[in-house]
Order: C-alpha cells, then structure tokens, then sequence
C-alpha cells in the first residue's frame, strides 16, 4: 500500500513537470522550464552509445599516441620503449642510404608492429608521430574557430544593425572562396612549411563558418525571455553578451568543432600528400600514405595503416560531434 501512494506521488511530480503529458521522452530532453542538471564526464560517457563510447576511447588513445611521441622525442631522448626505434633521421646508414635498423618494407613484427617502410623506417613509430601533427592542427584549428569566429558571430547576432550586415557581408565571401585553393596558394607563395604555421592558417580559413554556426545560435538566444529580461532592467550588452549569449552558444559550437575538426584533418591529409605541408621527413598521414603508394604492389599495409588511421579518426570525431549537437539541441529547447 505504502509503495502503491509513493509510485502515485512520482507519477504526479512527473506530470506536473512535463504539463500533462506521459509520453515516453528522448534521453536529452528536459522538461519545460526546468533547469537541466549539470553532469559529470563519466555520467555523459555511460549515456552514449556503444559506438560514440568506442569512437571517443579512440580519441583518447590517439591524444595519448601524440603525446607519448612527442615525450620520447622532447624529453626522453627517444629512450622509451616502442615510441620510435627509427625515427626519421636516427639511425641513417650512409653505406646503404636507408634509416634504421631493420629490412625494408618488412613484416609486421614484435620488433616493428606495423612493419617497415621503403627506407626501413618504423611505420607504427611514424603513424605516431602523425597522430602529433593531426592532432596539433586540429586543436590549433579548433582553437581559432571558436575564440574568433565564436566571438564575432555572437556578438553580431545579438547587436545586429550595420555591424551585422558589414561583418556577414565579408564572411559570405569569405565562405565563397574555396578555401583549399586559397591555403595551397598561400602556402606556395610563402613557402610556409611550419606546422603551427599551417594550422594556424587553416584556423583562420575555418573562422567564416564558426562565424555563421555561432551568429545563427545567438540570434536564436537573443529573442529569449531571460535577454528580453536583462535588457529590460537596464544590464549592460557587453553584460549580457558575456553572462547570457556566449554560455548558450558555446556548447553547440563546441559539438560543431568536433565535426570540424574531422574536415580539417582531412584538409591537412590531402595537403601532406600533395606534399604540401609539414617539411619532410617529418611523419603525417597523408605523407606516408604518397611515399608507400609507390609500393603499394609489394607491400598493400604501408599505405593501409596510415589510411585506416584517418579513417578511423574522422569517422570517431563525426560520432562524438553528433552526439553532442543532439544533447546540446535538446538542452536548448528546455531554456
């Protein structure tokens, strides 16, 4: 009897909180009005799906990957172990012209999981340290978008008038110009070969379209009762631009930038195999895909494992982004 009067209590809290209706609701969905909990990493982890869950484990590990290189190289002097036996210039033999060690384009091994390359270089050790490059143009990438392109469309959406249509005008035909053949032309016609160089300037190029993806949330959010109220009382824009727009707007931009960045480390992918990006014999990607095409007949794996890398890693960052786009819709519609 007890356990029956409770189980009415809940069902009457629960219809008092969604207006009546009992349907089942989507996992994400907050009833009307109330505010949405605050969620732990580990909470937002167990709600995603099984393939989101494996998708955002590999993400991890490739961050790891990148940092884990780049300490053998920075700090350990490459003494830690598997990070790189044959990195790149260590271990040139000037008899045989080739780097390392081992055969070339060997089996894969204990020695050299992923076997070698055509100048004996350890692929599993260079597929790492291109995880260092994907990952730093992302970020850098990433970085850009949302500091600048997030700021601006924010504050056009919610000021509006001429500095909206200004600003706008000169974003469309930014996003108008193909971007790619504007980065393969500055980047011949400075001969900019720096990694944070060229992150920085795919970064810049990617700023119109965080631009229009934070303006069209922020013109959203401006018409909402909580702005309409602030504005009333006399807060200040720059107030309610700080405390009111951009908390609202960055959780999408932030779910937008996940399948950003998938884009964007294919951009640095067709650039390395162009070879046109990062100075050889710095390891990408893309890189090692265009030096093991040429052998591609003997040893099929050299340019498979680079490939299923991008793949992977693209498909993994396009998971997670649509996951947080579809929680971070449904917490807007409860505002």
């Amino acid at each position: 009897m007890a356990t029956t009067e409770f189980d009415d209590a809940q069902n009457a809290e629960i219809v008092s909180l969604t207006g009546g209706d009992t349907t089942p609701q989507d996992e994400f969905v907050v009833p009307q009005g109330v505010k949405p909990p605050r969620k732990s990493v580990w909470a937002v982890f167990k709600e995603m799906p099984i393939l989101v869950k494996l998708s955002t484990i590999w993400l991890v590990v490739l961050l790891l990957s990148a940092l884990y290189a780049q300490l053998d190289v920075r700090v350990f002097h490459g003494s830690l172990p598997l990070a790189d036996p044959n990195l790149q210039l260590n271990g040139f033999n000037p008899k045989t012209g080739e780097f390392g060690t081992g055969a070339v384009l060997e089996s894969p091994s204990w020695q050299h999981p992923l076997g070698t390359d055509a100048l004996a270089r350890d692929t599993f050790s260079r597929a790492l340290h291109g995880t260092y490059v994907s990952v730093i143009v992302a970020v850098v990438s990433v970085t850009c978008g949302v500091v600048v392109g997030g700021l601006l469309g924010s504050l056009v959406g919610f000021v509006r008038g001429k500095t909206e249509t200004g600003l706008m005008a000169m974003i469309d035909v930014l996003l108008a110009f193909p971007a790619l053949v504007l980065l393969l032309a500055l980047i011949s016609i400075f001969e900019v070969r720096d990694l944070f160089v060229i992150s920085f300037v795919i970064g810049l190029l990617s700023i119109p379209a965080y631009t229009r993806v934070s303006r069209a949330n922020s013109l959203a959010i401006s018409n909402r009762e909580f702005v309409t109220a602030a504005e009333a009382i006399g807060t200040k824009k720059w107030t309610i631009l700080r405390r009111e727009i951009i908390p609202n707007v960055l959780p999408t931009l932030l779910a937008y930038a996940m399948v950003a960045a998938a884009a964007v480390i294919v951009v640095e992918g067709t650039l390395s195999f162009l070879g046109l990006s990062v100075q050889l014999p710095t390891a990408t990607w893309g890189n090692m895909i265009n030096q093991a095409r040429r052998d591609i007949k003997v040893d099929f794996g050299q340019v498979l494992y680079p490939a299923l890398l991008l793949t992977f890693t693209v498909l993994a960052l396009n998971q997670v982004g649509d996951f947080f786009q579809r929680r971070s819709s449904h917490r807007a519609s409860s505002l």
